[in-house]
């Protein structure tokens, strides 16, 4: 530390590392225990990684392929607690798999889909089934080739929100959350604790020093980066980065119904609905060796998935037809496999210290997948407890609490959105029915708090085109961390795609602040 900084703050019990789903997945977790949380995340909440996902909880049914069955299980049973906890920003989605004689056998596809029915103990989604494509609506869009498919269900999630979601709660119950701030150095001391340096990166205020007893290190692709450069430890790499890229085009076919496509590498890619006027294209697979703040589409990716979406359909997609594209970077954990696309999905964690060996500890996490983070929190907390001296101490806080505590906005009653738009459209029937049922799925029961008492659309502030209004910035701005017109755009909500032009610079404009283009990893067209 540098010299005459002090830190007369008491201890908080862990800091965080990492703003992440898994950062803010561990924040809550411990926070819902009665413990002192810090997290510190130097962008914005869900800016890399998390926000880059293909938007899916799912089981994973390639996965199966690779005889993971231990992720794919915990991940299945995941999907439908994860169902009941935020059926706002979670629902149910169908998948349409065509069957491609050159591809997989029949025989299987239906083995795969047998297990996916049955491993992750199914309740709520329909199960599999089998389609005639010449027959059935969802075979409409298909080259008439594809006569014989089979259907399954996965639900989707609006990913960054997740994140948001899960500070939002971890801070309602004790949690400090810092955006915009990086943790730039810490230390053990002699009296059993973290000594950790934060700096704000715009260096609005001084550089803080705190302590902690614990020290979780969530940073994703930047994980061994925090372990080198400001834990200074020399811990074995363990990680393996892989870019991931997705292209957004104007709606290729009619119906909800989602597609997961077969290609001749033996991935596969998703066609997606998207945002009501949109198709979501994606996943690719490569290693990436660079910065992951640098990540963007390449030309070859583009390709990549236009050849493996016009196999399939009959409408024809080109690279230039993109609206909008967006990378990231997987921080998978490196099992050796030569394979990038069959590398573990499963998490892994490095521990350093604990109360054995007298040093606080440090839990490093690498690899891990969306569907999956509120049980690897879970399993952080009891890694790290024992190690924090901490299992007879906290009698008091429940041992596991969040499988069954909603998440912000998510405690409707019966899980069921349908009534719950239903209520808000009766009692507040001047919101034009689209701006109703985006509020509803952003919101959830906390929709109230941004619409206050308003009476009509022009009590809700200044238009900023596209449906986005005053009432609707300054709520994220003073519950959800956001601070930039980035984080309104595209993290806490996807209006990027639907405002108008002018949107962004007048949005920075009232906000009072400028930032980075495409500082979330992500490539406009």
């Amino acid at each position: 530390m540098q010299h005459g900084e002090q830190s007369l703050e008491k201890p908080f019990d862990l800091a965080i590392i990492g703003g992440g789903i898994n950062g803010a997945g561990i924040a809550r977790d411990a926070a819902g225990r009665g413990m002192s949380v810090l997290l510190c995340e130097q962008g914005d909440l869900a800016q890399a990684t998390s926000a880059a996902s293909t938007k899916l909880i799912h089981g994973g049914l390639r996965y199966l392929e690779y005889m993971e069955f231990r992720l794919v299980r915990e991940a299945l049973i995941e999907r439908e607690v994860l169902l009941e906890l935020a059926p706002h920003i979670i629902w149910p989605l169908t998948f349409v798999l065509p069957h491609a004689k050159e591809m997989r056998p029949a025989w299987m596809v239906r083995l795969g889909l047998f297990l996916y029915d049955h491993l992750g103990g199914r309740k709520r989604l329909p199960g599999s089934r089998s389609l005639d494509l010449r027959r059935d609506r969802v075979g409409a869009p298909l080259k008439d080739d594809y006569r014989k498919g089979f259907s399954y269900s996965d639900c989707w999630v609006e990913d960054s929100r997740l994140v948001v979601l899960n500070a939002l709660d971890a801070a309602e119950r004790g949690a400090e959350v810092l955006t915009g701030t990086r943790c730039t150095q810490a230390r053990r001391t002699d009296n059993g604790l973290w000594e950790v340096r934060t700096e704000p990166v715009d260096g609005s205020v001084h550089p803080r020093v705190i302590r902690a007893r614990a020290l979780v290190n969530a940073a994703g692709p930047w994980v061994t980066d925090v372990l080198r450069d400001v834990a200074g430890l020399n811990r074995p790499a363990g990680l393996r980065l892989v870019k991931g890229s997705h292209m957004v085009v104007p709606r290729l076919y009619e119906g909800d119904q989602a597609y997961i496509l077969q290609n001749d590498d033996r991935r596969i890619v998703f066609a997606i609905p998207y945002e009501r006027q949109f198709t979501l294209l994606g996943t690719t697979d490569k290693p990436w060796n660079d910065d992951a703040a640098d990540v963007a589409i390449d030309d070859e990716e583009r390709a990549y998935i236009c050849r493996a979406v016009n196999r399939y359909f009959k409408a024809q997609v080109r690279p230039e037809d993109a609206v909008w594209s967006y990378s990231g970077v997987r921080p998978l954990y490196d099992d050796a496999n030569e394979n990038v696309s069959a590398v573990t999905r499963d998490y892994v964690f490095d521990i350093d210290g604990g109360e054995a060996e007298g040093t606080p500890p440090l839990l490093s996490v690498f690899g891990g997948k969306i569907t999956t983070y509120r049980r690897l929190a879970e399993h952080a907390m009891e890694k790290l407890l024992p190690l924090m001296g901490q299992e007879g101490e906290n009698r008091h806080a429940p041992r596991r609490w969040t499988a069954t505590a909603p998440l912000p906005g998510g405690d409707m009653p019966g899980g069921d959105f349908e009534d719950f738009l239903a209520k808000l459209r009766s009692q507040r029937p001047w919101l034009p029915p689209e701006l109703a049922y985006r509020y509803a799925r952003a919101y959830g029961t906390r929709v109230n708090g941004l619409l206050g008492d308003a009476g009509g659309l022009g009590e809700l502030g200044t238009d900023f085109g596209g449906g986005l209004y005053q009432a609707e910035v300054d709520y994220l701005v003073r519950q959800e961390f956001a601070r930039t017109a980035e984080d309104v755009l595209w993290r806490r909500s996807k209006l990027g795609l639907h405002v108008p032009r002018d949107t962004e610079d007048r949005l920075r404009e009232y906000l009072g602040g400028t930032t980075r283009a495409d500082d979330e990893g992500m490539a406009a067209k």
